[in-house]
Protein backbone atom coordinates (compact mmCIF):
# COMPACT_ATOMS: atom_id res chain seq x y z
CA UNK A 1 0.00 0.00 0.00
CA UNK A 2 2.86 2.38 0.78
CA UNK A 3 6.47 2.56 -0.34
CA UNK A 4 9.05 4.56 1.54
CA UNK A 5 11.11 7.03 -0.41
CA UNK A 6 13.92 9.30 0.76
CA UNK A 7 12.90 12.47 2.53
CA UNK A 8 13.04 15.30 -0.02
CA UNK A 9 14.89 18.50 0.67
CA UNK A 10 12.91 21.61 1.51
CA UNK A 11 12.64 23.58 -1.73
CA UNK A 12 11.38 26.93 -2.86
CA UNK A 13 8.82 26.10 -5.49
CA UNK A 14 5.97 27.25 -7.69
CA UNK A 15 2.87 25.28 -8.61
CA UNK A 16 1.55 26.52 -11.93
CA UNK A 17 -1.45 25.82 -14.13
CA UNK A 18 -3.75 24.27 -11.52
CA UNK A 19 -7.24 25.36 -10.59
CA UNK A 20 -6.55 26.79 -7.14
CA UNK A 21 -9.14 26.75 -4.36
CA UNK A 22 -7.53 29.08 -1.80
CA UNK A 23 -10.67 28.85 0.43
CA UNK A 24 -9.80 32.04 2.37
CA UNK A 25 -7.35 34.90 2.56
CA UNK A 26 -5.04 35.60 5.50
CA UNK A 27 -7.90 37.39 7.27
CA UNK A 28 -10.21 34.39 6.91
CA UNK A 29 -12.44 35.94 4.25
CA UNK A 30 -13.84 33.66 1.56
CA UNK A 31 -11.83 33.69 -1.69
CA UNK A 32 -13.04 32.64 -5.14
CA UNK A 33 -11.31 29.87 -7.10
CA UNK A 34 -8.37 30.89 -9.29
CA UNK A 35 -8.23 29.38 -12.76
CA UNK A 36 -4.81 28.55 -14.22
CA UNK A 37 -3.27 29.78 -10.97
CA UNK A 38 0.18 30.17 -9.48
CA UNK A 39 1.25 29.33 -5.93
CA UNK A 40 4.71 30.41 -4.73
CA UNK A 41 6.36 28.75 -1.72
CA UNK A 42 9.53 29.90 0.05
CA UNK A 43 11.07 28.42 3.19
CA UNK A 44 8.01 26.29 3.84
CA UNK A 45 5.54 29.18 3.76
CA UNK A 46 3.19 30.50 1.10
CA UNK A 47 4.58 33.64 -0.46
CA UNK A 48 1.95 34.39 -3.09
CA UNK A 49 -1.16 32.97 -4.76
CA UNK A 50 -3.07 34.27 -7.75
CA UNK A 51 -3.40 34.20 -11.50
CA UNK A 52 -0.42 33.97 -13.82
CA UNK A 53 -0.90 37.65 -14.65
CA UNK A 54 -0.84 38.59 -10.96
CA UNK A 55 1.97 36.31 -9.74
CA UNK A 56 5.09 36.00 -11.91
CA UNK A 57 7.08 32.81 -11.40
CA UNK A 58 10.55 33.59 -9.96
CA UNK A 59 13.52 32.17 -11.83
CA UNK A 60 15.07 30.61 -8.70
CA UNK A 61 12.28 28.18 -7.75
CA UNK A 62 11.45 24.63 -8.79
CA UNK A 63 8.31 24.55 -10.93
CA UNK A 64 5.57 21.93 -10.54
CA UNK A 65 3.13 21.59 -13.42
CA UNK A 66 -0.39 21.44 -12.01
CA UNK A 67 -2.22 21.64 -15.31
CA UNK A 68 -5.51 19.75 -15.20
CA UNK A 69 -5.38 19.38 -11.42
CA UNK A 70 -7.05 21.10 -8.46
CA UNK A 71 -4.96 22.63 -5.68
CA UNK A 72 -6.42 22.95 -2.19
CA UNK A 73 -5.14 23.62 1.31
CA UNK A 74 -4.19 20.49 3.19
CA UNK A 75 -7.25 19.13 4.95
CA UNK A 76 -7.63 19.49 8.72
CA UNK A 77 -8.98 16.66 10.88
CA UNK A 78 -10.71 18.57 13.69
CA UNK A 79 -11.24 15.64 16.05
CA UNK A 80 -9.17 12.50 15.81
CA UNK A 81 -7.05 10.04 17.72
CA UNK A 82 -4.09 9.58 15.36
CA UNK A 83 -1.16 8.06 17.17
CA UNK A 84 -3.01 7.60 20.46
CA UNK A 85 -5.46 4.97 19.20
CA UNK A 86 -3.13 3.12 16.84
CA UNK A 87 -5.05 1.52 14.01
CA UNK A 88 -4.82 -2.27 14.04
CA UNK A 89 -2.61 -2.48 17.14
CA UNK A 90 -5.19 -3.56 19.70
CA UNK A 91 -4.63 -2.84 23.39
CA UNK A 92 -0.89 -2.27 22.91
CA UNK A 93 -1.56 0.84 20.83
CA UNK A 94 -4.60 2.05 22.78
CA UNK A 95 -3.66 5.15 24.77
CA UNK A 96 -6.76 7.27 24.23
CA UNK A 97 -8.48 6.96 27.62
CA UNK A 98 -7.09 6.93 31.16
CA UNK A 99 -10.27 5.45 32.55
CA UNK A 100 -8.98 4.77 36.05
CA UNK A 101 -9.86 8.36 36.95
CA UNK A 102 -12.87 10.62 36.43
CA UNK A 103 -11.11 13.96 35.99
CA UNK A 104 -8.23 13.70 33.51
CA UNK A 105 -7.55 17.41 33.19
CA UNK A 106 -3.88 16.83 33.99
CA UNK A 107 -3.44 14.51 30.99
CA UNK A 108 -2.04 15.56 27.59
CA UNK A 109 -2.63 13.76 24.31
CA UNK A 110 0.79 15.00 23.23
CA UNK A 111 2.45 12.52 25.58
CA UNK A 112 0.85 9.51 23.87
CA UNK A 113 1.11 10.30 20.14
CA UNK A 114 3.12 7.78 18.13
CA UNK A 115 4.10 9.34 14.77
CA UNK A 116 4.94 5.88 13.40
CA UNK A 117 1.28 4.82 13.45
CA UNK A 118 0.06 3.85 9.98
CA UNK A 119 -2.82 6.31 10.29
CA UNK A 120 -0.42 9.16 9.58
CA UNK A 121 0.33 7.65 6.15
CA UNK A 122 -3.39 7.17 5.59
CA UNK A 123 -3.92 10.85 6.40
CA UNK A 124 -1.49 11.92 3.70
CA UNK A 125 -3.17 9.59 1.21
CA UNK A 126 -6.39 11.48 1.87
CA UNK A 127 -4.85 14.95 1.62
CA UNK A 128 -5.03 15.48 5.40
CA UNK A 129 -1.98 17.45 6.53
CA UNK A 130 -3.05 18.52 10.05
CA UNK A 131 -5.00 16.92 12.87
CA UNK A 132 -6.15 17.92 16.31
CA UNK A 133 -5.44 14.88 18.46
CA UNK A 134 -7.78 14.41 21.41
CA UNK A 135 -8.03 12.09 24.39
CA UNK A 136 -11.02 9.82 24.37
CA UNK A 137 -14.52 10.11 25.76
CA UNK A 138 -14.45 7.62 28.62
CA UNK A 139 -14.08 10.34 31.27
CA UNK A 140 -16.13 13.45 31.98
CA UNK A 141 -12.81 15.30 31.56
CA UNK A 142 -10.32 13.63 29.25
CA UNK A 143 -7.31 15.97 29.02
CA UNK A 144 -5.53 18.46 26.80
CA UNK A 145 -5.56 18.16 23.00
CA UNK A 146 -2.72 18.94 20.57
CA UNK A 147 -2.62 20.08 16.94
CA UNK A 148 0.05 18.39 14.81
CA UNK A 149 1.11 17.98 11.22
CA UNK A 150 0.56 14.49 9.84
CA UNK A 151 4.14 14.02 8.72
CA UNK A 152 7.22 13.85 10.92
CA UNK A 153 9.47 11.73 13.08
CA UNK A 154 9.13 13.30 16.52
CA UNK A 155 5.81 14.70 17.68
CA UNK A 156 7.50 17.79 19.15
CA UNK A 157 8.70 18.65 15.63
CA UNK A 158 5.20 18.13 14.21
CA UNK A 159 3.37 20.39 16.65
CA UNK A 160 1.32 23.29 15.36
CA UNK A 161 0.03 24.12 18.82
CA UNK A 162 0.91 22.05 21.87
CA UNK A 163 -2.26 22.86 23.81
CA UNK A 164 -5.44 23.62 21.86
CA UNK A 165 -8.36 22.61 24.04
CA UNK A 166 -9.59 20.27 26.74
CA UNK A 167 -11.66 17.24 25.79
CA UNK A 168 -14.75 16.51 27.87
CA UNK A 169 -17.54 13.98 27.45
CA UNK A 170 -21.25 13.88 28.20
CA UNK A 171 -23.72 11.10 27.50
CA UNK A 172 -23.37 7.35 27.32
CA UNK A 173 -19.61 6.86 27.36
CA UNK A 174 -18.62 8.27 30.78
CA UNK A 175 -21.76 6.98 32.55
CA UNK A 176 -21.12 3.49 31.17
CA UNK A 177 -17.38 3.40 31.84
CA UNK A 178 -17.59 4.56 35.45
CA UNK A 179 -21.01 3.08 36.23
CA UNK A 180 -19.67 -0.37 35.34
CA UNK A 181 -16.94 0.22 37.93
CA UNK A 182 -19.61 0.91 40.53
CA UNK A 183 -18.70 4.54 41.09
CA UNK A 184 -19.92 8.00 40.23
CA UNK A 185 -20.77 9.08 37.57
CA UNK A 186 -23.22 6.40 36.49
CA UNK A 187 -25.97 8.68 35.16
CA UNK A 188 -26.09 11.92 33.17
CA UNK A 189 -26.67 13.99 36.32
CA UNK A 190 -23.49 12.56 37.76
CA UNK A 191 -21.44 13.32 34.64
CA UNK A 192 -22.56 16.96 34.66
CA UNK A 193 -21.95 17.18 38.41
CA UNK A 194 -18.39 15.85 38.00
CA UNK A 195 -17.63 18.57 35.43
CA UNK A 196 -19.29 21.24 37.56
CA UNK A 197 -17.37 20.18 40.70
CA UNK A 198 -14.09 20.28 38.79
CA UNK A 199 -14.73 23.83 37.59
CA UNK A 200 -15.80 25.05 41.04
CA UNK A 201 -12.58 23.59 42.44
CA UNK A 202 -10.65 25.33 39.67
CA UNK A 203 -12.32 28.67 40.47
CA UNK A 204 -11.34 28.26 44.12
CA UNK A 205 -7.82 27.33 43.04
CA UNK A 206 -7.53 30.45 40.88
CA UNK A 207 -8.65 32.64 43.80
CA UNK A 208 -6.21 30.98 46.17
CA UNK A 209 -3.38 31.30 43.64
CA UNK A 210 -4.07 35.00 43.18
CA UNK A 211 -4.17 35.54 46.95
CA UNK A 212 -0.86 33.72 47.39
CA UNK A 213 0.75 35.87 44.70
CA UNK A 214 -0.60 39.02 46.33
CA UNK A 215 0.70 37.91 49.74
CA UNK A 216 4.02 36.77 48.32
CA UNK A 217 3.52 33.28 49.68
CA UNK A 218 4.45 29.95 48.06
CA UNK A 219 1.67 28.10 46.29
CA UNK A 220 1.45 24.40 45.41
CA UNK A 221 0.56 23.95 41.75
CA UNK A 222 -2.00 21.35 40.64
CA UNK A 223 -1.69 20.25 37.01
CA UNK A 224 -5.37 19.46 36.56
CA UNK A 225 -6.60 22.70 38.11
CA UNK A 226 -4.06 24.67 36.07
CA UNK A 227 -5.62 23.17 32.95
CA UNK A 228 -9.15 24.09 33.98
CA UNK A 229 -7.97 27.56 34.99
CA UNK A 230 -6.71 27.98 31.41
CA UNK A 231 -10.20 27.05 30.16
CA UNK A 232 -11.79 29.58 32.50
CA UNK A 233 -9.50 32.40 31.36
CA UNK A 234 -10.05 31.60 27.67
CA UNK A 235 -6.58 30.25 26.92
CA UNK A 236 -7.96 26.79 26.13
CA UNK A 237 -11.17 25.82 24.33
CA UNK A 238 -13.63 23.31 25.83
CA UNK A 239 -14.19 20.45 23.33
CA UNK A 240 -17.41 18.81 24.46
CA UNK A 241 -18.24 15.30 23.24
CA UNK A 242 -22.04 15.11 23.01
CA UNK A 243 -24.41 13.35 20.63
CA UNK A 244 -27.98 13.68 21.89
CA UNK A 245 -29.82 16.99 21.76
CA UNK A 246 -30.31 17.05 25.53
CA UNK A 247 -26.59 16.50 26.05
CA UNK A 248 -25.84 19.33 23.62
CA UNK A 249 -28.12 21.58 25.69
CA UNK A 250 -26.29 20.51 28.86
CA UNK A 251 -22.98 21.39 27.20
CA UNK A 252 -24.29 24.89 26.44
CA UNK A 253 -25.71 25.26 29.95
CA UNK A 254 -22.38 24.40 31.58
CA UNK A 255 -20.44 26.71 29.28
CA UNK A 256 -22.70 29.62 30.15
CA UNK A 257 -22.49 28.85 33.85
CA UNK A 258 -18.69 28.99 33.88
CA UNK A 259 -18.08 31.34 30.94
CA UNK A 260 -15.76 29.20 28.85
CA UNK A 261 -15.62 28.87 25.05
CA UNK A 262 -17.47 25.75 23.93
CA UNK A 263 -17.04 23.73 20.74
CA UNK A 264 -19.53 20.89 20.38
CA UNK A 265 -17.91 17.67 19.14
CA UNK A 266 -19.98 15.07 17.24
CA UNK A 267 -23.31 16.89 17.52
CA UNK A 268 -25.18 13.87 16.13
CA UNK A 269 -28.58 15.39 16.93
CA UNK A 270 -27.49 18.91 16.03
CA UNK A 271 -30.12 18.92 13.29
CA UNK A 272 -32.79 18.95 16.03
CA UNK A 273 -31.70 22.35 17.37
CA UNK A 274 -29.72 24.19 14.67
CA UNK A 275 -31.26 27.61 15.36
CA UNK A 276 -30.56 27.23 19.08
CA UNK A 277 -26.86 26.60 18.38
CA UNK A 278 -26.73 29.40 15.82
CA UNK A 279 -28.27 31.87 18.28
CA UNK A 280 -25.73 30.83 20.90
CA UNK A 281 -22.84 31.18 18.44
CA UNK A 282 -21.63 27.63 19.11
CA UNK A 283 -19.28 25.92 16.62
CA UNK A 284 -19.92 22.24 15.91
CA UNK A 285 -17.51 19.52 14.76
CA UNK A 286 -19.87 17.03 13.12
CA UNK A 287 -19.24 13.32 12.74
CA UNK A 288 -18.24 10.69 12.18
CA UNK A 289 -21.02 10.46 9.62
CA UNK A 290 -20.39 7.04 8.07
CA UNK A 291 -20.91 4.85 11.11
CA UNK A 292 -23.40 2.27 12.32
CA UNK A 293 -25.91 3.17 15.02
CA UNK A 294 -23.77 1.31 17.51
CA UNK A 295 -25.35 2.88 20.58
CA UNK A 296 -28.64 4.50 21.47
CA UNK A 297 -27.41 8.09 21.27
CA UNK A 298 -26.55 7.53 17.59
CA UNK A 299 -30.03 6.41 16.59
CA UNK A 300 -30.78 9.75 14.88
CA UNK A 301 -27.50 9.90 12.99
CA UNK A 302 -27.99 11.38 9.52
CA UNK A 303 -25.78 12.72 6.76
CA UNK A 304 -28.11 15.73 6.59
CA UNK A 305 -26.93 17.14 9.94
CA UNK A 306 -24.08 19.25 8.47
CA UNK A 307 -26.43 20.96 6.02
CA UNK A 308 -29.07 21.60 8.69
CA UNK A 309 -26.51 23.26 10.95
CA UNK A 310 -24.73 25.24 8.23
CA UNK A 311 -28.00 26.45 6.69
CA UNK A 312 -28.99 27.82 10.11
CA UNK A 313 -25.72 29.77 10.32
CA UNK A 314 -23.66 27.42 12.51
CA UNK A 315 -19.96 27.20 11.65
CA UNK A 316 -19.19 23.51 11.17
CA UNK A 317 -16.22 21.23 10.72
CA UNK A 318 -16.33 17.54 9.82
CA UNK A 319 -14.50 14.67 11.45
CA UNK A 320 -13.78 10.99 10.87
CA UNK A 321 -13.01 10.49 14.57
CA UNK A 322 -10.12 8.34 13.32
CA UNK A 323 -9.81 5.40 13.73
CA UNK A 324 -13.63 5.11 13.94
CA UNK A 325 -13.61 6.02 10.24
CA UNK A 326 -10.26 5.82 8.39
CA UNK A 327 -8.88 9.34 8.25
CA UNK A 328 -8.29 9.20 4.49
CA UNK A 329 -12.10 9.13 4.11
CA UNK A 330 -12.44 12.66 5.54
CA UNK A 331 -12.99 14.13 2.08
CA UNK A 332 -15.74 11.57 1.43
CA UNK A 333 -17.63 12.69 4.53
CA UNK A 334 -17.80 16.10 2.90
CA UNK A 335 -18.90 14.62 -0.42
CA UNK A 336 -21.71 12.66 1.21
CA UNK A 337 -22.80 15.71 3.17
CA UNK A 338 -23.03 17.64 -0.12
CA UNK A 339 -25.24 14.87 -1.48
CA UNK A 340 -27.56 15.55 1.48
CA UNK A 341 -27.73 19.31 0.94
CA UNK A 342 -24.50 20.86 2.23
CA UNK A 343 -23.22 23.67 0.00
CA UNK A 344 -20.02 22.48 -1.75
CA UNK A 345 -18.13 25.64 -0.81
CA UNK A 346 -19.06 25.17 2.85
CA UNK A 347 -18.12 21.50 2.58
CA UNK A 348 -14.54 22.38 1.63
CA UNK A 349 -14.46 25.09 4.30
CA UNK A 350 -15.56 22.50 6.86
CA UNK A 351 -12.33 20.58 6.19
CA UNK A 352 -9.98 23.57 6.04
CA UNK A 353 -10.55 27.11 7.29
CA UNK A 354 -13.47 26.30 9.60
CA UNK A 355 -11.68 23.81 11.86
CA UNK A 356 -8.56 25.98 11.76
CA UNK A 357 -10.48 29.09 12.81
CA UNK A 358 -12.70 27.49 15.44
CA UNK A 359 -9.67 25.92 17.12
CA UNK A 360 -7.40 28.94 16.87
CA UNK A 361 -5.03 27.54 14.24
CA UNK A 362 -5.88 29.81 11.29
CA UNK A 363 -2.65 31.78 11.70
CA UNK A 364 -0.85 28.67 10.41
CA UNK A 365 -3.20 26.40 8.44
CA UNK A 366 -6.59 26.11 6.74
CA UNK A 367 -6.15 28.23 3.61
CA UNK A 368 -3.80 29.06 0.76
CA UNK A 369 -2.78 32.59 1.69
CA UNK A 370 0.52 34.46 2.00
CA UNK A 371 2.23 33.83 5.32
CA UNK A 372 0.52 30.52 6.08
CA UNK A 373 2.24 27.15 6.17
CA UNK A 374 2.71 25.60 2.74
CA UNK A 375 0.48 22.59 3.41
CA UNK A 376 -1.46 21.67 0.29
CA UNK A 377 -2.69 18.87 -1.94
CA UNK A 378 -2.88 18.52 -5.71
CA UNK A 379 -6.00 16.54 -6.63
CA UNK A 380 -6.69 14.79 -9.89
CA UNK A 381 -10.04 16.64 -10.07
CA UNK A 382 -12.46 18.45 -7.79
CA UNK A 383 -11.78 16.73 -4.44
CA UNK A 384 -15.50 16.38 -3.67
CA UNK A 385 -15.88 14.04 -6.65
CA UNK A 386 -15.73 10.36 -5.73
CA UNK A 387 -13.05 9.64 -8.35
CA UNK A 388 -10.70 12.37 -7.11
CA UNK A 389 -7.36 11.38 -5.62
CA UNK A 390 -4.79 13.35 -3.70
CA UNK A 391 -2.02 12.89 -6.26
CA UNK A 392 0.69 14.93 -4.51
CA UNK A 393 0.69 16.21 -0.93
CA UNK A 394 3.00 18.78 0.64
CA UNK A 395 3.65 19.64 4.28
CA UNK A 396 5.61 22.81 4.99
CA UNK A 397 6.51 22.93 1.30
CA UNK A 398 8.03 19.44 1.35
CA UNK A 399 6.48 16.78 -0.89
CA UNK A 400 5.62 13.93 1.48
CA UNK A 401 3.19 11.83 -0.58
CA UNK A 402 2.75 10.98 -4.23
CA UNK A 403 0.19 8.56 -5.65
CA UNK A 404 1.47 6.04 -8.18
CA UNK A 405 -1.14 5.46 -10.90
CA UNK A 406 0.72 2.41 -12.16
CA UNK A 407 0.72 0.39 -8.95
CA UNK A 408 -2.03 1.94 -6.84
CA UNK A 409 0.56 2.47 -4.12
CA UNK A 410 1.54 5.68 -2.43
CA UNK A 411 5.10 6.91 -2.11
CA UNK A 412 5.55 8.36 1.38
CA UNK A 413 8.64 10.33 2.32
CA UNK A 414 9.71 8.27 5.32
CA UNK A 415 10.75 10.62 8.15
CA UNK A 416 12.38 7.69 9.93
CA UNK A 417 14.79 7.11 7.04
CA UNK A 418 16.83 3.95 6.60
CA UNK A 419 16.86 3.25 10.34
CA UNK A 420 13.52 1.44 10.02
CA UNK A 421 13.34 -2.24 9.15
CA UNK A 422 11.91 -2.88 5.71
CA UNK A 423 8.40 -4.38 5.68
CA UNK A 424 6.76 -6.45 2.94
CA UNK A 425 5.90 -4.19 0.04
CA UNK A 426 8.30 -1.51 1.23
CA UNK A 427 11.80 -0.51 0.26
CA UNK A 428 14.35 0.03 3.01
Amino acid sequence: MYRSVPVPAVRDLAVVGARILPVADAAGRRVAPVEDGVLIVRSGRIEAVGTAAEVPVPSDVDVIDGAGMVLTPGLVEAHGHLGVAEDGEGWAGEDTNEMTIVDGAKLRALDAINPAEVGFKDALRGGVTSAVIKPGSGNPIGGRTAAVKTWGRVVDEMVIREDVSVKSALGENPKRVHGEKGRMPSVRMGVAAAIREAFVAAQNYVAARAQAEEDGKPFDRDLGKETLAAVLDGTLIWDQHCHRADDIATAVRLSEEFGYRLVVNHGTEGHILPEYLADKGIDVIVGPLMTARSKVELRNRTLATPAALANAGVRIALTTDHPVIPINFLIHEASLAVKEGLDPTVALESLTINPAAMLGLDDRIGALAPGLDADFALWTQDPLELEARAARVFVDGREVFRYDDGTGMGDVADPFGATRIAEPGRTA
